[in-house]
C-alpha cells in the first residue's frame, strides 16, 4: 500500500510528522504538503497563478517529501498528476491542529485536500485532533493507522471520503467511536470593521455556536468523548454512499484501546 499524506498546517507541522511516522510502519508513504500554513482554504485550486514544488527535507527517515507553494488541494492534484511516480492507494490529510466539525468541512483545507483525493477516485481521509492546551497527535496517528489497514483490507469501501475527528483526550479516556454526519451549525461569523492608516477594511472572526446539537452528529459525538467518523459526499451524481459496516466502530475502538 502506498499512502499520500498532505495537510493544511504546513509540511513540518507536528500533526503531519506524527501521522507519517506511524503510517510508515505499515505502508510506503510520500508527503506532498504546503510549504506554510494554509488553513481555511477549502477545496481552492490555483488556476490563475503558478504552483511551485521542491524536494524537502524528509519529514521522517526515508519518506519522499515535497513542499508546495500552493493550496492543500493543489498538493493532491500535483502529487497524483506529476510528482509521485507510482500509483497511490490512499490519501490522508492531517493530522489537523483542531477539530473540523459541522460547517468546518466547507472551508477546511484539511478536508478540502481529502475531498480532492476522493474526486480523483481514491479512498481519502481527513483526520483532526480536537483543540486543547496540548494535542494527542500520537494517539490520533495510531487511530489513523487502524483506518488505513481497514481501507487496505477492503473493510472501509474504496469509494469513500471520511472526515475523522478525535476529542482532546488521552486514549484511555476516549469513550467510543461513532459514525456521524456533520452538524448543521457549528459557527457564527462576526465581521469587524477596522481601519489602517485611514483605510477601511473588514476582519472576519469565526466563533463556535454554543447550542444543543442533533444526536449522531460529529459535534454531538465529540462532546461525549467519542471519535467521530463522518462519510462525506463528493459527487453530485445520484449515487448512494457505500455503507460502513456496523462492526467497524466497536472493532476500531477495542483495538485502539489495546494499542
Amino acid at each position: 500500500m502506498k499512502i499520500l499524506v498532505t495537510n493544511d498546517d504546513g509540511i513540518f507541522a507536528d500533526g503531519l510528522i506524527a501521522l507519517v511516522k506511524e503510517l510508515k510502519n505499515i505502508a510506503e508513504v510520500v508527503v506532498v504538503a504546503p510549504d506554510r500554513e494554509l488553513s481555511a482554504m477549502g477545496t481552492t485550486v490555483s488556476l490563475h497563478q503558478p504552483v511551485r514544488a521542491r524536494k524537502a527535507t524528509p519529514v521522517a527517515d526515508g519518506v519522499e517529501s515535497y513542499a508546495v507553494e500552493g493550496t492543500p488541494a493543489d498538493c493532491v492534484i500535483l502529487a497524483l498528476g506529476k510528482l509521485v511516480k507510482d500509483e497511490i492507494d490512499l490519501v490522508f490529510s492531517g493530522i489537523n491542529r483542531g477539530a473540523n466539525l459541522g460547517d468546518d468541512v466547507l472551508i477546511s483545507g484539511t478536508v478540502g485536500a481529502a475531498l480532492q483525493g476522493s474526486l480523483h477516485g481514491l479512498p481519502a481521509l481527513a483526520i483532526s485532533a480536537g483543540w486543547g492546551d496540548s494535542f494527542y497527535f500520537d494517539d490520533a496517528a495510531k487511530f489513523a493507522a487502524l483506518l488505513a489497514k481497514r481501507v487496505d483490507s477492503g473493510v472501509i469501501p474504496a469509494d469513500i471520503c471520511l472526515n475523522v475527528n478525535l476529542p482532546n483526550l488521552p486514549r484511555e479516556e476516549i469513550t467510543g467511536v461513532k459514525i456521524t454526519c456533520p452538524a448543521r451549525y457549528s459557527h457564527t461569523d462576526i465581521i469587524e470593521e477596522r481601519y489602517n492608516n485611514g483605510r477601511q477594511y473588514y476582519w472576519f472572526i469565526r466563533k463556535r455556536v454554543n447550542k444543543a446539537v442533533d444526536d449522531n452528529t460529529d459535534t454531538w459525538a465529540m462532546e461525549r468523548g467519542n471519535i467521530s467518523i463522518s462519510p462525506l459526499l463528493t459527487s453530485h451524481a445520484n449515487k448512494p454512499l457505500s455503507p460502513l459496516p456496523d462492526s467497524l466502530c466497536p472493532e476500531l475502538f477495542n483495538e485502539f484501546k489495546q494499542i
